[in-house]
């Protein structure tokens, strides 16, 4: 936001409510009343001049002081200069007492780095440019570059997209730099769990510590006896609102029928839960000690380690689509009579236009060379009037065989 401040305006004043003067906090108590005041004092304070119209107002972890955040109101009505709000969601959403909250706020939900954000960092935007034009010309990259675009692929997996992960690896190339950073922002996730989630907190800990484990399975649906002994669903929903809320973990729900009403058809009950960021997911799923001393980034990042990759890769396919604007939704049928009945397809998504039929793309990830499309088969002919294209993303390049486009996987956020 500093930089988006510099770059289009004239001036620009930054309070940090983490760590901010008293005398600054003081004009939202006592000179709301007096915007003439209450500017000539801010200016005076941080010693920058503000312009009508050319400057901009950042209120920085807004939610440490809720005052700051009600006063939006008027401050916006002023009209004067433009205002930033940021602060954690879980803990903007909980601070809120003794105040109204502005209707004048617009909130814009912030993810991890994407891949194509990530190869900026690191200087790769002409390949990833590349990479646009031969997904819409529906053309291979050919074997060399299709190479570099997976190994940039299996670097953005480990790294993740959390901004100080990716500064950091992109001014040292440490990895065990990057890995302390994450580990440091899934503590600073821990100790929000037990600030904010209340009497939830246990449960939501168990969920959030979980995650690993329960992708590492065949079946990857939360099931809450594989977390807590003997637990229902029933008593587990409060601690998911609050995960899901936190924006740290990407729900994938289940839908009954790939109709272009997929919430429609929402099956509550049924649920995977991906991390938000692939690369807190690696540092969960392995020690500190292993990837030091084991080598484990380096051996992931050759191809060289066999453990199971489909769970890091299904993850982040789930957050690319995720960045991409789609809500993630799968499907799953299960029958002990009739085979043509058991199916699961990984994730459906729906055209950006909606016609009559064919709406709905089912997308089957592989992250191993040889696979099957068993699934695949069967719900295409199950459900082919409400399918659309059918996708497969795979580690191989780009090719188009009876109907079905299979796309490496650095293309997934383009879909």
């Amino acid at each position: 936001m500093e930089e988006f401040a510099r770059n289009e305006y004239k001036s620009y004043i930054l309070i940090d409510f983490n760590n901010v003067q008293a005398n600054i906090l003081e004009l939202f108590d006592n000179h709301m009343n007096d915007l003439d005041g209450f500017f000539m004092r801010l200016s005076l304070y941080t010693g920058i001049r503000l312009y009508p119209r050319e400057s901009l107002i950042i209120f920085d972890e807004v939610q440490m002081w809720p005052r700051a955040r009600a006063a939006i109101k008027y401050l916006v009505k002023d009209g004067r200069y433009d205002y930033i709000e940021t602060g954690s969601l879980v803990s903007i959403n909980h601070n809120v007492k003794d105040i109204v909250i502005p209707s004048e706020e617009i909130r814009i939900d912030m993810y991890p780095m994407d891949l194509e954000e990530f190869m900026w960092a690191n200087g790769q935007d002409m390949l990833f440019d590349f990479v646009k034009t031969r997904f819409e010309s529906l053309a291979p990259l050919g074997q060399a570059l299709h190479r570099q675009m997976m190994e940039a692929l299996r670097t953005y997996m480990l790294v993740g997209g959390m901004p100080q992960a990716v500064m950091s690896y992109v001014e040292r190339k440490d990895m065990r730099d990057v890995d302390a950073i994450k580990r440091s922002i899934l503590a600073l996730y821990r100790n929000d769990i037990s600030k904010y989630a209340g009497r939830s907190a246990p449960n939501v800990t168990r969920i959030f510590d979980n995650i690993p484990g329960l992708l590492q399975q065949h079946e990857k649906r939360f099931r809450p006896s594989k977390v807590k002994p003997g637990a229902r669903m029933k008593d587990f929903l409060e601690s998911m609102f609050w995960l899901d809320e936190s924006r740290v973990v990407n729900f994938c729900y289940a839908t009954t029928e790939p109709s272009v009403g997929l919430a429609l058809n929402r099956d509550d009950a049924k649920v995977k839960l991906y991390m938000a960021d692939t690369g807190l997911l690696v540092s969960m799923a392995f020690d500190s000690g292993d990837l030091e001393e084991g080598g484990i980034y380096e051996k992931i990042l050759r191809g060289k380690l066999e453990f199971n990759k489909g769970m890091l890769i299904e993850n982040l396919v789930a957050q690319l689509l995720s960045t991409a604007g789609y809500p993630l939704y799968f499907y799953s049928r299960y029958s002990k009579d009739n085979a043509d009945d058991r199916m699961e397809i990984d994730f459906l998504i729906r055209k950006k236009v909606v016609t009559s039929k064919h709406n709905i793309s089912p997308i089957e990830v592989k992250s191993s060379p040889q696979y099957s499309l068993t699934s695949l088969e069967k719900f295409g002919k199950k459900f082919s009037n409400y399918l659309g294209t059918s996708y497969v993303l795979h580690t191989k390049d780009l090719e188009i065989k009876d109907g079905i486009i299979y796309l490496p996987l650095y293309m997934a956020g383009l879909l």
